[in-house]
């Protein structure tokens, strides 16, 4: 998690009513259940920058199915950031992170509802619970999941107006705080055993590993001037159409996309590796290749770490892009942000002098840019090989509007929702 982000949790139990059950008893895959439809929707309708989407799966079903078939159905939705939780270990430090849980009947949901979080129902079955139990009446009161709306809206709606049910915190524990002594007591008295004198005391949750979110699925970028050298950048993951918004809009595209066409359509190519991985060699070196090999790309970028980037422009100039203090996004955010600004015809030098402000939502992050020496790339500089203003545009040419002469930047896209 970075700062200034939600976290989304998909909670599903072992069911064929659950959120991840085919609706049907017997059935052995996905079918028209309700998760793998709402995942490629949550990871594209959620900015990719202000949101990460994780999911929590009943032990069973990765039992039942087996590792490499939940990956398979969850592929897309890997690709475009999603968190896999283990289901054994690391599903509580999750749920208490979590800002909205969207769930079923199942334990972790209703968890979930006793620690105060807001809670989304995606498959509510009535039939298979206790009228009478607790959970039941959750399950009848608690707000359900719209699939047919835009799926944003009513997660921050919920997450601003939540107004915690005491019911779940009521049944789930009468006595806060005070487990480990009441459940040791009357184990040791089931037993008929002596009580050790020691407190009983839990072990404290560790915090998970940092797990990042790569994103190889091809990123739609919104970006938008604000005052001063200050940008709104906002990330869609592999959106199924063309995101709400205004501003300029370009393609951002990782290196290890599975669909390679992409690479020739993207204004920024990017991957992420130690800037010392033998594999890719020095990052402006990788970056010339990259520019080289993409013709119609006009910056590459080597994220070198969790706050810091090396990018490229098409005319030669190489950069490393450095979080400031208290700034914690994606560098390839702040890369998105620099192809913006020189796009728009700004200059390289009040960028190096003054830095970038970058804002993704209400999250704001400076970055410092420096100059750094550009070696040559092998063979020399590669020129843009349509340099005929007269000869027919080709796709990538229609797929993006350029910015004065051919050895500019290319201009941001016109979102089409802005009218211009």
């Amino acid at each position: 998690m970075r700062r200034g982000q939600r976290l989304v949790l998909l909670n599903s139990t072992w069911s064929p009513e659950s959120l991840l059950g085919d609706g049907a008893d017997g059935g052995d895959g996905p079918g028209d259940d309700v998760l793998p439809a709402l995942l490629p929707r949550l990871t594209s309708e959620l900015p990719a920058d202000e949101y990460r989407i994780a999911a929590v799966l009943h032990p069973n079903i990765w039992h039942g199915h087996g590792p490499g078939q939940i990956r398979a159905w969850l592929d897309r939705a890997r690709r475009s950031g999603l968190a896999l939780i283990d289901p054994l270990e690391d599903w509580r430090q999750a749920l208490l992170a979590a800002d909205l849980v969207i769930g079923d009947h199942g334990s972790v949901t209703y968890y979930a509802a006793a620690l105060g979080t807001p809670v989304l129902l995606g498959a509510a079955p009535l039939d298979s619970l206790d009228p009478d139990a607790p959970i039941a009446d959750f399950i009848r009161t608690a707000p359900r999941l719209d699939a047919r709306s835009p799926l944003r809206g009513q997660v921050d709606a919920l997450i601003e107006s939540h107004v915690p049910q005491p019911g779940p915190m009521r049944f789930t524990s009468s006595v806060p705080g005070e487990a480990a002594v009441r459940l040791r007591r009357a184990f040791y008295e089931l037993m008929a055993a002596p009580e050790p004198s020691d407190p009983a005391l839990l072990l404290p949750l560790p915090p998970p590993a940092p797990e990042a979110a790569p994103r190889t699925a091809p990123l739609r970028v919104l970006t938008r001037f604000l005052a001063g050298p200050e940008l709104a950048v906002t990330r869609y993951a592999d959106p199924a159409r063309e995101p709400a918004g205004t501003g300029d809009a370009h393609l951002a595209v990782h290196e290890d996309t599975r669909d390679p066409g992409q690479l020739d359509l993207a204004d920024v190519v990017f991957r992420d590796a130690s800037p010392d991985d033998p594999r890719f060699g020095p990052p402006g070196r990788w970056a010339a290749e990259v520019l080289a090999r993409h013709p119609y790309c006009a910056l590459a970028a080597y994220v070198t770490g969790s706050s810091s980037c090396v990018v490229r422009t098409r005319d030669g100039a190489l950069l490393r892009l450095t979080a400031g203090a208290e700034a914690d996004a994606d560098p390839a955010v702040y890369a998105s942000a620099v192809h913006a600004w020189l796009a728009a015809g700004r200059t390289l030098d009040a960028l190096v002098a003054d830095g970038l402000t970058v804002r993704t939502g209400s999250t704001a992050h400076h970055v410092v840019v420096t100059a750094e020496v550009a070696a040559p790339a092998a063979g020399g500089p590669r020129q843009h090989p349509r340099t005929d203003p007269t000869a027919p545009a080709t796709p990538a040419d229609r797929s993006t509007a350029r910015a004065g002469g051919a050895d500019t930047p290319r201009a941001g896209r016109r979102s089409p929702r802005t009218g211009s």
